[in-house]
C-alpha cells in the first residue's frame, strides 16, 4: 500500500479538523466525502480535496476508498460503522463509538468476523506526549501514581436542535467531553474499581455538568470533571509520591508537559525541581495526524484492531460511561442493535 484512501462520512465540525491534518499524513489520501447532503458533500471536497457523495452508500461503495473515518453523531455510529464494513471498508470510529458497552462490543465483533480493521478515534490516546508520558511513568523513574485531576469544559452555545444539545443524538458533556478526562486516567492509571458521579441535567435530560470521583488499583485516586456551562481550565496533573505532572489548558491535545519533582520527606519545602516533558515523536498537526499514521500501521501489519486504542480499552471505557451514566440518570430513548 503506497498510500491509503480514506473517505469522510459526515462532514462536521469534527470531521474538519481531521481533514486538515490528515493533509499532513504523506501516505494518506482524502479519497471522497460523503454526507446525505451533496451541497455539504460538494462544499468539504471543494475545501479538502477528493471527490463528494451525495449519499453514505455512495462514499462506502467508492472503489478508491480503503478506510472510513465515521463522523457522524454518536447515535448513529453503529448503523454507519455497519455500512463501512459491510461494503468491506475498514473503520476509524469517532468516540464514544457507540451509547453502550454491549454496542460497541459487537461492533468489534462483527470487524473481527469480516477480518476489517476497526479502531475507536480516541485521538488523545496516539498523541505523543500523551504516550511519551506513559512511557515515563512506567520507567518508575518518576514515582508511582497516586492522584490523577483533569477536566474539560467550554461553553456550548447552540441551538436545542444541535447535535450537542439533541439527547436523540447522545448529547451530554459526559460523551462529549468527559470521556477524555475518563480516558486520561484509564490511560494513566488502568481501570477504576470504582467511579462514583454527580451530576446537573437540563430539562432535556442531557447532562450539563459532571464530576466524577475514581478509586483505582493500588489506592490511587482521580477527580474528573466535564461542563457544557462553564469555561473551565481544561488541565490535567499526575501527582505520584515524587513529584507531579502538569499538562497546560487543552490537556487532550498537549505538545509538551512540566514534570516538577519534590523532597522525599513528605513535609519537605525546599526548591523544586522543574523539567520539560517533550513527546518521543513530532505531533503531527493538533494531534489527528498521529492518529491516522496509528491506522496506516495497523493496515499495513494486517492488524484488525489497534494495540494503542484497543478494543478492551474502548470496550472498558464504554462500560464506565455507562456506569456513570446511570448514577446520574442520564437515559436515551433507544440503543441501535446489531
Amino acid at each position: 500500500m503506497d498510500s491509503i484512501g480514506w473517505g469522510i462520512l459526515g462532514p462536521g465540525r469534527i470531521a474538519r479538523s481531521f481533514a486538515t491534518d490528515l493533509a499532513l499524513v504523506p501516505d494518506a489520501r482524502l479519497v471522497a466525502t460523503g454526507s446525505r447532503s451533496l451541497e455539504r458533500a460538494t462544499g468539504f471536497a471543494a475545501e479538502f480535496g477528493g471527490a463528494a457523495h451525495g449519499s453514505y452508500e455512495e462514499l462506502v461503495s467508492d472503489p478508491g476508498v480503503d478506510v472510513v473515518y465515521v463522523a457522524s453523531p454518536h447515535a448513529l455510529h453503529v448503523e454507519h460503522t455497519m455500512l463501512a464494513l459491510d461494503a468491506g471498508k475498514h473503520v476509524l470510529c469517532e468516540k464514544p463509538m457507540t451509547l453502550e458497552a454491549a454496542t460497541t462490543e459487537a461492533l468489534f465483533a462483527a470487524a473481527a468476523e469480516r477480518g476489517l480493521f476497526l479502531m475507536e478515534a480516541m485521538w488523545m490516546a496516539t498523541n505523543p506526549l500523551i504516550r511519551t508520558l506513559q512511557r515515563l511513568l512506567a520507567s518508575g523513574r518518576y514515582g508511582v501514581p497516586r492522584q490523577v485531576h483533569a477536566d474539560l469544559g467550554f461553553r456550548v452555545r447552540a441551538d436545542p436542535a444541535d447535535r450537542l444539545m439533541d439527547p436523540a443524538l447522545g448529547a451530554g458533556a459526559l460523551l462529549d467531553m468527559g470521556i477524555y478526562p475518563l480516558t486520561f486516567a484509564h490511560l494513566v492509571l488502568g481501570e477504576p474499581e470504582s467511579l462514583r458521579a454527580v451530576a446537573s441535567l437540563s430539562d432535556s435530560g442531557i447532562d450539563l455538568d459532571v464530576a466524577i470521583a475514581g478509586r483505582y488499583r493500588g489506592g490511587a485516586t482521580a477527580a474528573l470533571t466535564a461542563s457544557m456551562t462553564a469555561q473551565s481550565p481544561r488541565t490535567a496533573t499526575i501527582a505520584t509520591d515524587t513529584g507531579c505532572f502538569h499538562l497546560p489548558r487543552e490537556f487532550h491535545a498537549p505538545n509538551s508537559a512540566t514534570w516538577v519533582a519534590h523532597g522525599m520527606s513528605g513535609w519537605e519545602t525546599g526548591e523544586a525541581l522543574e523539567e520539560e516533558v517533550v513527546p518521543d515523536e513530532p505531533v503531527i498537526g493538533t494531534g489527528y495526524g498521529n492518529e491516522v499514521v496509528e491506522v496506516h500501521r495497523c493496515l499495513r501489519e494486517g492488524a484488525t484492531s489497534s494495540s494503542v486504542v484497543p478494543p478492551e480499552q474502548t470496550i472498558s471505557l464504554m462500560r464506565q460511561l455507562d456506569d456513570v451514566r446511570g448514577q446520574i440518570g442520564v437515559h436515551y430513548a433507544s440503543h441501535p442493535r446489531l
